[in-house]
């Protein structure tokens, strides 16, 4: 009878506890729930302030990268600038040089000849000789005179200037003192005044003055037909003497002016420097009785074909007997616009040329501008 109710007890105790565990177990998964969802609103409103703060991050991001691009650009830009200058540089620099190589190409020369004897050379020069005598039969001196004290004054004008120059005014001045002794009577000033447009006019007017008193002095007013009379005269040396004799008394000899002495050169005919050694040099090639003639046709070559700076070469008529062949201007067409007086259809120097010139006369000076 007293173990009966004892088993109801013990259930109900194991009842109890399973109904507190149960409980228990159900608060945990309520208390479970809760921080989830605790846990997913946390994150949700993680989430949420996140995609609210994204797009306000972005356009920073945008801006960073377009700056960065743009910096790209420019840099991009520059290098390309610098690549573009380098480029023009180098192409000036080019064309700088090409320019100095061409200024300092030396001019185009005819092929190096042989060596020449003597007896060749001598041979060339007369045939030169014969060509220019072909092409200028013509020549003659270019100083207008009548007698041999006006060619004698007209020579010793001349020096360092044109011939023209001396032809335009020489004939105020013969018109004032014809002779010797109206020369060396005129005044100082006067005589500065009329022969001023030939230059160097004291230097001259002392030398016209002096010549003129030793020729009314000394020779009776005439000029003399000697070489050794007239070197004594001032202002007079060989070249003036000899254009003197060859000229206004028919006395052989050979004028060595700077044009016939160029050309002497470049004929090879002399190398000498020294009027007298070329003078000398060139006698000994030639016949006396062409001395004058050749002066005449050398210097008139000179003039009009043969310059100094730039020789119409491919103009030339002697161009294939030239040793200096290819000095000047080879082009047949560039040359002939080089050519000078009536070979360049121009006036020659003579305002009263002999009557077989070619040429048209040279115009008188122009009046004085009188003074308003």
């Amino acid at each position: 009878m007293n173990e009966t109710p004892e088993k109801p007890a013990a259930a109900t105790k194991a009842a109890a506890k399973k109904a507190v565990t149960k409980k228990a177990t159900a608060q945990k998964a309520v208390a479970k729930q809760a921080t989830a969802k605790t846990t997913t609103k946390t994150t949700t409103k993680k989430a949420t302030a996140a995609a609210e703060a994204a797009p306000a991050k972005k356009p920073a991001a945008k801006k960073t990268a377009t700056a960065k691009t743009a910096t790209a650009k420019k840099t991009a830009a520059k290098k390309t600038a610098a690549k573009k200058t380098a480029a023009k540089k180098a192409a000036a620099k080019k064309t700088t040089t090409a320019k100095t190589a061409t200024a300092k190409a030396p001019a185009k020369k005819a092929p190096a000849r042989k060596p020449e004897s003597r007896a060749a050379m001598v041979r060339r020069a007369r045939r030169i000789n014969r060509e220019l005598a072909e092409l200028y039969p013509y020549a003659h001196p270019e100083l207008d005179f009548t007698n041999p004290f006006e060619l004698l004054v007209a020579t010793v004008l001349s020096a360092q200037t044109t011939d023209l120059r001396v032809n335009q005014t020489t004939p105020r001045l013969f018109a004032v003192c014809p002779t010797p002794e109206d020369m060396a009577a005129m005044d100082p000033e006067r005589l500065e005044e009329l022969i001023r447009p030939t230059g160097f006019f004291r230097a001259k007017t002392k030398s016209l003055l002096g010549l003129s008193a030793a020729l009314r002095d000394r020779f009776g007013g005439e000029v003399p037909g000697r070489l050794e009379d007239l070197v004594t005269l001032p202002g007079v040396g060989r070249k003036t003497a000899n254009v003197v004799l060859g000229n206004a008394f028919g006395v052989p000899g050979i004028t060595v002016d700077t044009h016939f002495g160029r050309l002497a050169r470049r004929f090879g005919w002399t190398t000498a420097e020294d009027a007298e050694k070329v003078e000398a040099d060139v006698a000994e090639i030639f016949p006396k009785s062409e001395w004058t003639m050749l002066s005449h046709r050398v210097v008139f070559h000179g003039r009009r074909v043969c310059h100094s700076r730039k020789p119409a070469c491919g103009a030339c008529p002697i161009a294939p007997l030239c040793p200096a062949y290819g000095e000047g201007e080879t082009d047949p067409e560039k040359a002939k616009k080089l050519l000078k007086y009536e070979l360049g259809g121009q006036p020659g120097q003579r305002l009263k040329p002999p009557a077989d010139y070619p040429g048209q006369p040279a115009p008188p000076m122009a009046p004085p501008v009188a003074a308003s």
